[in-house]
């Protein structure tokens, strides 16, 4: 009889207020939760951890979850169980998510099945639990909502993490010429082996110098802008004709001089993956799982954590010195 009691307990990070890291709370006696219609358990192996999950948590960001919950969205692990109607899995199959319902920094997690989808052979659990959020903003950011064709330049303001990564290789794939910006000799190295034609380091003072004298008269076409609240009043110096800056990430207010936008007819456009249509998703899925087959997608996994440290994580994705792969927790 106990044992039966147990196995139905597990670990779970939860949040019971918003504020630093220091909330979030692991906790051995979470039970497990329970698939339902359209659902899928997930036995869960690597967790993701994204930037926005610690704005989430802080309690700034404009989607507040209802207190407590579990974070974590991309999840890597196999399938455990599956709720009724569910035809597209079984038991034991080795697959990975770009959202859960129950939360991620957990044993297991339930997922609706149609945010659930086959990992390949070609990845591991780590890599598998660093496409997902990546990737699909990625995707999401060139090309459904920046426009992007092939032949057109694409700065990554912020290259080295999960979706500067992720953006550099679906950039190169599709036939763009591909710019990045890391913090680090290593990030700048890690840029240039995912697509990168050139990498630039944003902690130079003249850097910028370096990319219009790169881009000459012509600048460039789309930024992929990772941290709009330090350079979004310098992306519009270097954007060509009808170029547009992609916010995918911003820590907080920026001034900028709205007549920069005139001179070029340049755009501003902000990117949420939470904003996606049934449609867009698909074909974000679609793309991605076409790169997994075709080789190019390589997902490059940064600093690891056991779950006992999610604070420290939490920490880390923000106050680190430079970005180099996608960050996960170990379960």
């Amino acid at each position: 009889m106990a044992m039966a009691a147990t196995r139905k307990l597990m670990r779970a990070v939860r949040v019971f207020e918003f504020g630093g890291p220091e909330v979030l709370k692991l906790q051995s006696d979470a039970a497990i939760p329970v698939p339902k219609e359209n659902q899928v358990l997930i036995k869960v192996h690597v967790c993701g951890v994204n930037p926005v999950e610690t704005y989430i948590r802080s309690g700034t960001y404009a989607r507040k979850p209802a207190l407590p919950y579990t974070p974590g969205s991309d999840v890597a692990g196999v399938i455990e169980g599956v709720g009724e109607h569910v035809t597209a899995f079984k038991k034991g199959d080795r697959v990975f998510t770009i959202g859960t319902i129950s939360g991620g920094y957990a044993d297991y997690a339930v997922a609706a099945v149609n945010k659930v989808f086959p990992l390949s052979d070609k990845l591991n659990f780590k890599q598998g639990a660093a496409i997902a959020i990546p990737y699909f903003t990625a995707y999401r950011a060139l090309f459904q909502k920046g426009r992007a064709k092939a032949g057109e330049t694409v700065l990554v303001h912020g290259a080295s993490g999960g979706v500067g990564i992720a953006t550099c290789q679906i950039a190169r794939a599709y036939g763009l010429k591909v710019l990045g910006t890391a913090g680090t000799e290593e990030g700048m190295n890690i840029v240039l082996r995912n697509g990168a034609h050139q990498a630039f380091n944003h902690r130079e003072a003249n850097y910028i110098d370096k990319i219009k004298e790169y881009t000459g008269m012509e600048g460039v076409d789309i930024i992929i802008e990772m941290l709009s609240n330090i350079n979004l009043a310098a992306d519009l110096q270097l954007l060509s004709c009808a170029g547009r800056v992609m916010v995918v990430g911003c820590r907080g207010p920026i001034e900028i001089n709205p007549r920069d936008t005139m001179t070029k007819e340049s755009s501003i456009i902000g990117v949420s993956l939470f904003l996606a249509t049934e449609e867009e998703m698909r074909e974000c899925a679609a793309a991605v799982l076409d790169g997994v087959e075709a080789g190019w997608l390589n997902p490059v996994v940064g600093p690891e954590y056991p779950l006992e440290q999610v604070a420290k994580a939490h920490e880390d994705i923000i106050h680190s010195s430079g970005a180099r792969g996608k960050m996960v927790l170990l379960l």
